[in-house]
Order: structure tokens, then sequence, then C-alpha cells
């Protein structure tokens, strides 16, 4: 008989960055570990978020056959029309957030109020939300996402009042957007100290890291405007800044012109990418077109979390102490160089 020789032992070797997926809430729990006399509270609303977030994906990814595109046939307190998942997508925020009991005052898009806890134990905590951003493209497929900013409540342990969500961006602890497109991908900074990318894997149900520390590129050869609005523009410079990118002097390279609609879309790509996001004041919206507690905060904390700058042209936008909950302002954000060289042109 015919002796077969033995096999040889093969050596199986795994790629850690293949098997070794750090999930969100992974992620949290390590976070909080290092964070001495923490309570967890933190940890438990990103949880709900997390979770409304999965549940709006899951709406926006199957929208088209389930009957949820189309007008609801009602404004909001913004006097915008209603979309059906504008109404979803607040009311899965809402619920998830108040069953964290962790939450002591709400401010949505979709509502005319704050929402506030009933009694003092409704949580230390305060957020501001849109719930689904650029949804009037949400019949076309285009990219939408739910935008968000956290601070702790002026005085934890009281009832929480309107005074409460009317902070200074400066104040803080945590924002983030959630992009849903092609992928679904969760943009998160705590502290402001750096920037986190969460992409969720479908066949896990679960955020896994995948940009770790993101910094915006210094500078970017695409602005991001709605050219169309540009007779209705109030401040000159920033007609003569988007002239200077599209017909620049000699030997430099013109911009490329980059506009979704939809500010998630938008941010997102120039925080990947860089260059200069623009939402300016105009004629008929002469404050700015853009929300300041739950699209202008949460954007300029993330880009300068980043690396990033977030200016209204006058001021930094984390400067501006709000007095009304639905208050509008001028934005300009993106890399630090583009926006610096936006300044210049105010300060000429």
């Amino acid at each position: 008989l015919l002796s077969t020789p033995p096999r040889m032992a093969q050596t199986l070797r795994i790629e850690t960055d293949d098997t070794d997926h750090v999930t969100l809430t992974r992620w949290m729990i390590g976070h909080q570990s290092e964070h001495k006399g923490a309570t967890g509270e933190f940890t438990y609303i990103l949880s709900s978020i997390q979770l409304a977030c999965k549940v709006i994906a899951t709406a926006v990814r199957k929208s088209g056959i389930a009957n949820l595109t189309g007008l609801v046939g009602s404004e909001n307190v913004q006097g915008e029309q209603v979309k059906k998942l504008d109404i979803l997508a607040n009311d899965t925020f809402i619920n998830a957030l108040r069953a964290s009991k962790m939450i002591n005052v709400m401010v949505s898009e979709e509502n005319e109020e704050p929402l506030i806890a009933e009694d003092a134990n409704g949580g230390k905590y305060v957020i501001t939300f849109d719930p689904l951003d650029g949804s009037s493209n949400i019949d076309c497929g285009v990219a939408v996402g739910t935008i968000f900013g956290i601070w702790q409540q002026l005085e934890p342990g009281t009832k929480g009042t309107i005074d409460d969500a009317l902070q200074s961006g400066r104040k803080m602890v945590a924002a983030g957007y959630c992009l849903y497109g092609s992928f679904t991908q969760l943009i998160l900074s705590i502290g402001g100290k750096s920037v986190d990318g969460f992409t969720l894997d479908p066949s896990l149900g679960e955020f896994i890291l995948t940009h770790p520390n993101l910094r915006i590129p210094e500078f970017g050869p695409i602005y991001s405007i709605n050219e169309g609005n540009q007779n209705a523009w109030l401040d000159p410079q920033i007609r003569q800044y988007v002239e200077n990118s599209r017909n620049p002097p000699p030997g430099k390279k013109a911009f490329s012109a980059r506009y979704v609609g939809s500010m998630v879309a938008d941010v997102h790509r120039t925080l990947l990418y860089g260059g200069i996001f623009i939402y300016p004041a105009d004629k008929k919206s002469k404050d700015g077109k853009l929300r300041l507690l739950y699209e202008g905060f949460p954007m300029a904390y993330i880009l300068e979390a980043a690396g990033g700058k977030a200016t209204t042209g006058r001021m930094d936008i984390l400067d501006i102490v709000p007095t009304h909950i639905h208050q509008r302002t001028p934005i300009i954000l993106g890399s630090a160089q583009n926006v610096a060289d936006v300044l210049s042109l105010y300060a000429a």
C-alpha cells in the first residue's frame, strides 16, 4: 500500500482589523471608564440615540415601498411642509429619549415649544435635534440625516425650563449627526476634542467604528452654496468669495462647486474632503435660513472638534447666546483656511 505523506500544519494568520470590530456601545463603555465619577447616564443617552437612528434608517430605506413618502398636508413651526417621514422620525427620537429618563428638556424642529420632563427627576441633560434634515429631498432618494446637540441642565436636579435650551454653543457637551444614504453613518463628538465616525452594519444591526479621530483637511478646493440665491445674498463678501473661487487669479485652480441641498450630506462631504459650506442670509431670510440650536450649533461643534472653523462672518457660531429656540443664523463652516479666506473679506 502506498502511504500518504502527513499534511503539514498551516499557520492561520488573523488580521485583528478584520475581526476585532469596535461597536458604538463598546466604544462608549470604553470612554466611560476613562472618566472618573462617570455614572453611565450619558452612555444611556447615546444608546437611545443610536436606537432611534437605526429605526429611522430602516424607515428611510423602505420609504419608497411603505407609503412613507409624500406630504402630510400640514406645516411645522418653521412654515415648512411636513413629510410623513418627518413625523415618524420626530416621534421616534422623542420616544427613545423619553424612555432613557436622562433628558430634562428636548427641543425639536417639529415642535413649537420645548418638551420638558414633568418633574425634576427627568434627568440632567438637554438635547436639541432636527429629526430629519433635508426631508424635502426624500422623495427623490437624496441623502438625508438627523442632527443633534447635547448640553447639561443649568441647575441639575431641578425642573427644566426653556432657559436650559438657550445656552451658548460653547457649553455643549456633545453633538452628532446621522447620515442616511447609500449607507448609514453616525458622526459623533463628545467633549469637543475629537470626532469619530461609525457605520451601520445591516447584517449585525450595529454601528461599527470606521472613522476614528476624523480630521478635516486644512484646505479644500470645494465650495458648497446655493448659487441660485446669489442675487438675494445680503453680504457682498459672500458674493466676492464665490467669484474668487470660480475665477481665481492666474496660477491658481478654480474650485469645484458641490451642493446637495441637504445640510447633513453637504457638511459630511466637507468634513471628509475639505472645503467650505455656506448658507448666508438673504433678502427672504435676513437672519439666515438654518436654525441655530439644532443645525448651526451641532455642526459647528463637530467641525471645530475636527480642526475646522464655523462662523457667521462676524462671530464664531458657538459664541452666540440664543434668545429663541427656533432662532436662525447665517452659517459659514469648513476647512480652517477656507473659512479664514472668507473672514479676510469681512475684515477688509
